[in-house]
Protein backbone atom coordinates (compact mmCIF):
# COMPACT_ATOMS: atom_id res chain seq x y z
CA UNK A 1 0.00 0.00 0.00
CA UNK A 2 1.27 3.66 -0.73
CA UNK A 3 1.61 5.85 2.22
CA UNK A 4 0.25 8.56 -0.14
CA UNK A 5 -3.01 7.10 -0.55
CA UNK A 6 -6.15 8.06 0.56
CA UNK A 7 -7.43 5.56 3.47
CA UNK A 8 -10.70 4.91 2.05
CA UNK A 9 -10.63 3.63 -1.68
CA UNK A 10 -12.82 5.36 -3.96
CA UNK A 11 -16.49 4.09 -3.79
CA UNK A 12 -16.03 2.66 -0.68
CA UNK A 13 -18.05 3.76 2.21
CA UNK A 14 -17.35 3.74 6.15
CA UNK A 15 -19.09 1.56 8.31
CA UNK A 16 -19.17 0.59 12.13
CA UNK A 17 -20.93 -2.60 11.39
CA UNK A 18 -19.33 -5.68 9.77
CA UNK A 19 -22.08 -6.84 7.20
CA UNK A 20 -22.11 -10.79 6.79
CA UNK A 21 -21.57 -11.19 3.43
CA UNK A 22 -20.83 -14.88 1.84
CA UNK A 23 -21.91 -17.71 -0.92
CA UNK A 24 -23.82 -20.62 0.62
CA UNK A 25 -24.37 -22.01 3.91
CA UNK A 26 -22.14 -21.01 6.63
CA UNK A 27 -20.20 -24.13 7.97
CA UNK A 28 -19.86 -25.54 11.87
CA UNK A 29 -16.43 -26.44 12.28
CA UNK A 30 -15.40 -26.88 15.77
CA UNK A 31 -11.82 -26.52 16.95
CA UNK A 32 -11.41 -30.64 17.39
CA UNK A 33 -12.24 -30.85 13.46
CA UNK A 34 -10.71 -27.71 12.10
CA UNK A 35 -6.89 -28.91 10.42
CA UNK A 36 -5.23 -26.66 8.02
CA UNK A 37 -3.06 -28.45 5.13
CA UNK A 38 0.05 -26.17 3.25
CA UNK A 39 1.07 -28.22 0.21
CA UNK A 40 1.02 -27.72 -3.47
CA UNK A 41 4.79 -26.49 -4.69
CA UNK A 42 6.59 -26.46 -1.20
CA UNK A 43 9.37 -28.30 0.72
CA UNK A 44 8.06 -28.77 3.88
CA UNK A 45 4.15 -29.90 3.62
CA UNK A 46 2.35 -28.86 7.19
CA UNK A 47 -0.98 -30.44 8.29
CA UNK A 48 -1.82 -28.61 11.65
CA UNK A 49 -4.27 -29.39 14.00
CA UNK A 50 -5.89 -26.51 16.11
CA UNK A 51 -3.86 -26.82 19.36
CA UNK A 52 -0.49 -26.90 16.57
CA UNK A 53 -2.05 -23.97 15.19
CA UNK A 54 -2.59 -22.26 18.23
CA UNK A 55 0.99 -23.57 19.90
CA UNK A 56 2.33 -20.87 17.03
CA UNK A 57 3.56 -17.94 18.15
CA UNK A 58 1.15 -15.58 17.75
CA UNK A 59 0.67 -11.97 16.06
CA UNK A 60 -1.67 -8.87 16.83
CA UNK A 61 -2.21 -6.48 14.06
CA UNK A 62 -4.89 -3.72 13.23
CA UNK A 63 -5.99 -3.03 9.79
CA UNK A 64 -8.61 -1.43 7.47
CA UNK A 65 -10.90 -4.02 5.69
CA UNK A 66 -12.57 -2.98 2.28
CA UNK A 67 -15.54 -5.77 0.58
CA UNK A 68 -15.72 -5.03 -2.92
CA UNK A 69 -19.63 -4.44 -2.37
CA UNK A 70 -18.21 -0.90 -1.41
CA UNK A 71 -18.38 -1.07 2.39
CA UNK A 72 -15.17 -0.47 4.60
CA UNK A 73 -14.78 -0.88 8.44
CA UNK A 74 -11.37 1.00 9.51
CA UNK A 75 -9.14 -0.46 12.63
CA UNK A 76 -9.78 -4.02 13.02
CA UNK A 77 -7.55 -6.12 15.41
CA UNK A 78 -6.62 -9.47 14.44
CA UNK A 79 -4.42 -12.26 16.34
CA UNK A 80 -3.81 -15.39 14.42
CA UNK A 81 -0.49 -16.72 12.92
CA UNK A 82 1.46 -14.57 10.77
CA UNK A 83 1.37 -15.67 6.87
CA UNK A 84 5.15 -14.63 6.75
CA UNK A 85 5.71 -17.27 9.46
CA UNK A 86 3.98 -20.28 7.76
CA UNK A 87 5.56 -19.46 4.76
CA UNK A 88 8.65 -19.97 5.78
CA UNK A 89 7.98 -22.89 7.73
CA UNK A 90 6.71 -24.73 4.18
CA UNK A 91 9.43 -23.31 2.16
CA UNK A 92 7.76 -22.91 -0.95
CA UNK A 93 9.75 -23.67 -4.68
CA UNK A 94 11.11 -21.63 -6.73
CA UNK A 95 8.66 -22.46 -8.91
CA UNK A 96 5.44 -21.31 -6.38
CA UNK A 97 4.39 -17.78 -7.44
CA UNK A 98 0.89 -18.12 -6.02
CA UNK A 99 -1.30 -19.57 -3.05
CA UNK A 100 -4.81 -20.78 -3.92
CA UNK A 101 -6.01 -20.70 -0.70
CA UNK A 102 -9.36 -23.52 0.42
CA UNK A 103 -11.93 -23.22 2.74
CA UNK A 104 -14.54 -25.66 4.26
CA UNK A 105 -17.92 -25.40 1.79
CA UNK A 106 -15.33 -25.49 -1.25
CA UNK A 107 -14.62 -21.64 -1.51
CA UNK A 108 -10.99 -20.90 -3.09
CA UNK A 109 -9.29 -17.38 -3.72
CA UNK A 110 -6.31 -16.71 -5.19
CA UNK A 111 -3.10 -14.35 -4.12
CA UNK A 112 -0.01 -13.45 -5.28
CA UNK A 113 3.48 -15.09 -2.64
CA UNK A 114 4.24 -11.33 -2.14
CA UNK A 115 1.56 -10.10 -1.23
CA UNK A 116 1.38 -12.60 1.81
CA UNK A 117 4.62 -11.47 2.71
CA UNK A 118 2.92 -8.03 4.36
CA UNK A 119 3.26 -7.69 8.31
CA UNK A 120 0.03 -7.80 8.17
CA UNK A 121 -1.40 -10.80 6.63
CA UNK A 122 -1.96 -13.40 9.37
CA UNK A 123 -4.39 -16.35 9.14
CA UNK A 124 -6.71 -15.30 12.13
CA UNK A 125 -8.85 -16.55 14.85
CA UNK A 126 -9.47 -13.88 16.44
CA UNK A 127 -11.33 -10.77 15.72
CA UNK A 128 -11.63 -7.40 18.40
CA UNK A 129 -10.49 -9.35 20.90
CA UNK A 130 -12.86 -12.05 20.48
CA UNK A 131 -12.54 -15.34 18.82
CA UNK A 132 -14.33 -15.02 14.94
CA UNK A 133 -17.96 -15.64 14.69
CA UNK A 134 -18.86 -18.46 12.51
CA UNK A 135 -20.70 -15.90 10.56
CA UNK A 136 -17.26 -14.39 9.84
CA UNK A 137 -15.13 -17.41 9.28
CA UNK A 138 -14.71 -19.20 12.60
CA UNK A 139 -12.62 -20.71 13.74
CA UNK A 140 -9.84 -18.91 11.18
CA UNK A 141 -9.67 -17.27 8.27
CA UNK A 142 -7.18 -15.20 6.20
CA UNK A 143 -6.75 -11.65 6.68
CA UNK A 144 -5.26 -9.59 3.42
CA UNK A 145 -6.10 -6.61 3.97
CA UNK A 146 -4.64 -4.49 0.90
CA UNK A 147 -6.91 -6.40 -1.09
CA UNK A 148 -10.45 -6.70 -1.52
CA UNK A 149 -12.04 -8.14 1.08
CA UNK A 150 -13.13 -11.66 -0.90
CA UNK A 151 -9.55 -12.78 -1.33
CA UNK A 152 -9.48 -12.85 3.06
CA UNK A 153 -11.03 -16.45 2.63
CA UNK A 154 -13.39 -17.31 5.70
CA UNK A 155 -13.36 -20.31 7.37
CA UNK A 156 -9.94 -21.65 5.43
CA UNK A 157 -8.49 -24.66 5.55
CA UNK A 158 -5.17 -24.88 3.44
CA UNK A 159 -3.00 -23.20 0.84
CA UNK A 160 -2.05 -24.59 -1.95
CA UNK A 161 1.53 -23.35 -3.82
CA UNK A 162 1.25 -23.05 -7.25
CA UNK A 163 3.11 -21.31 -10.23
CA UNK A 164 0.66 -19.65 -12.10
CA UNK A 165 -2.42 -17.51 -11.47
CA UNK A 166 -5.60 -19.47 -11.25
CA UNK A 167 -9.11 -17.77 -10.35
CA UNK A 168 -10.35 -18.67 -7.53
CA UNK A 169 -14.22 -19.21 -6.55
CA UNK A 170 -15.72 -15.51 -7.12
CA UNK A 171 -12.85 -15.03 -9.95
CA UNK A 172 -14.47 -17.38 -12.29
CA UNK A 173 -17.58 -15.22 -11.50
CA UNK A 174 -15.88 -12.40 -13.08
CA UNK A 175 -14.52 -10.85 -10.10
CA UNK A 176 -10.82 -9.68 -11.06
CA UNK A 177 -8.46 -11.22 -10.74
CA UNK A 178 -6.12 -9.26 -8.19
CA UNK A 179 -9.09 -7.54 -6.50
CA UNK A 180 -6.86 -3.60 -5.72
CA UNK A 181 -9.25 -1.82 -3.66
CA UNK A 182 -6.89 1.70 -4.15
CA UNK A 183 -7.39 1.11 -8.04
CA UNK A 184 -10.94 -0.37 -7.73
CA UNK A 185 -10.39 -3.09 -9.56
CA UNK A 186 -13.87 -5.25 -8.53
CA UNK A 187 -14.65 -7.00 -11.98
CA UNK A 188 -12.55 -8.50 -14.83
Amino acid sequence: MNNNQPRLPAGQRLTEDWPILHYGGIPSISTDEWSFKIGGLVENPIDLNWNDFMDLPQLKVTSDIHCVTTWSKYDNEWEGVSMKLLIDMCKPKEQAKHVMFHSYGGYTTNVPIEDLLFDNVLIAHSHNGSPLDPQHGAPARGVVPHLYFWKSAKWVNGMEFITDEEPGFWENYGYHIYGDPWKEQRYS
